[in-house]
């Protein structure tokens, strides 16, 4: 009998966010080299997906706050990625209320997208099963992000479940937002989204945030349940937490395609550097929200004040009725 650990999927595939979740920690004004080293680190990886950033609305988002990864214009990411002449597929990610995704999102015979993520809280459901026709219909891959999940109901869970399993959405994701999940219910989210999922031949996919330093552990957890799409970004970068790190998931995959090596050169020639410019991780206030299951903006908020330091008035500040 062969042992677990060394075994693999072939099925299960993996999507780099490195830029797109980490560009919220700078506004996603990434160097061209920066990006282009995430890239080639992808691509000798052979990892399968790398989301290049948002679709973002320019009205609600002005060009002079922002970088260039915030909109993806198709110039921007042929003048680095060219037309990705490789087998990684590229993704960008479009927010419900956030995006004019009627007219920025091209057809994909003009674009060197790939794959639409449409990302959506529960009461955005409509406009989600909007995006997601639209995008389909223009010849993307779509995934269905439900975000912010752990502050939604056993129900209301199941009521968007039962209408994004009918939209053409090719992935369904459990997002934990506020990094506040535990082991048991990821279990039960993964099991609940494959049991809707499979009446359409939906994949099951898992984003993680790191504020528990639970990240790399539920995706793991999900892994085990049967979801076949993970997201991961190098050395974990991401919004305020971070997300469950790249280099650990593929050394823990197994699978002979995935090479950790250049994962870890890009840790090294980029990431460190950018760590002692921007901050992320999993830093006490995380750790906070993610128990209270609140969103990290407060966290982030305090990270970047002359109290970062102050974990107790944090604490009360958010515990305490006054």
């Amino acid at each position: 009998m062969t042992a677990p650990w060394i075994t693999y999927r072939p099925e299960l595939k993996v999507l780099d966010c490195t830029i797109r979740d980490g560009g919220l920690v700078n506004d996603h004004a990434f160097e061209d080299g920066f990006v282009k080293a995430v890239y080639q680190a992808c691509v000798e990886a052979g990892i399968d997906y790398m989301e290049v950033g948002y679709k973002a609305s320019q009205k609600l988002f002005a060009r002079n706050r922002f970088g260039a990864w915030k909109y993806c214009d198709e110039d921007d990411v042929r003048r680095i990625l060219d037309d990705n002449p490789t087998q990684l597929k590229l993704a960008a990610m479009a927010d419900a209320a956030k995006s004019d995704w009627h007219t920025d999102i091209l057809p994909k015979k003009d674009s060197v997208l790939d794959m639409i993520r449409v990302a959506f809280y529960a009461h955005q459901v409509s406009e989600a099963v909007d995006m997601i026709k639209d995008a389909a219909d223009k010849g993307y891959e779509v995934s269905a992000n439900l975000m912010a999940v752990s502050t939604v109901t056993e129900l209301e869970v199941q009521q968007v479940l039962e209408v994004i399993a009918q939209s053409p959405a090719n992935v369904l994701v459990v997002v934990d937002s506020y990094g506040s999940m535990y082991a048991e219910q990821i279990e039960l989210l993964v099991k609940q989204y494959l049991e809707f999922g499979k009446q359409t031949g939906k994949i099951v996919g898992m984003h993680a945030h790191n504020n528990q330093q639970l990240a790399f552990a539920n995706t793991i957890e999900a892994i085990i349940h049967g979801a076949n799409r993970v997201d991961a970004s190098m050395a974990g970068l991401g919004r305020g937490a971070g997300n469950c790190p790249m280099e650990l998931l593929i050394g823990f995959l197994r699978n002979p395609k995935f090479h950790i090596r250049p994962i870890y050169r890009v840790i090294q020639d980029h990431l460190l550097p950018l760590s002692r410019k921007v901050e992320w991780g999993p830093f006490a206030q995380y750790n906070i929200t993610g128990q209270l299951n609140e969103h990290p903006r407060e966290a982030i908020a305090a990270r970047a004040g002359e109290k970062r330091d102050c974990y107790l008035e944090f604490y009360d500040k958010l515990t305490i009725d006054v």
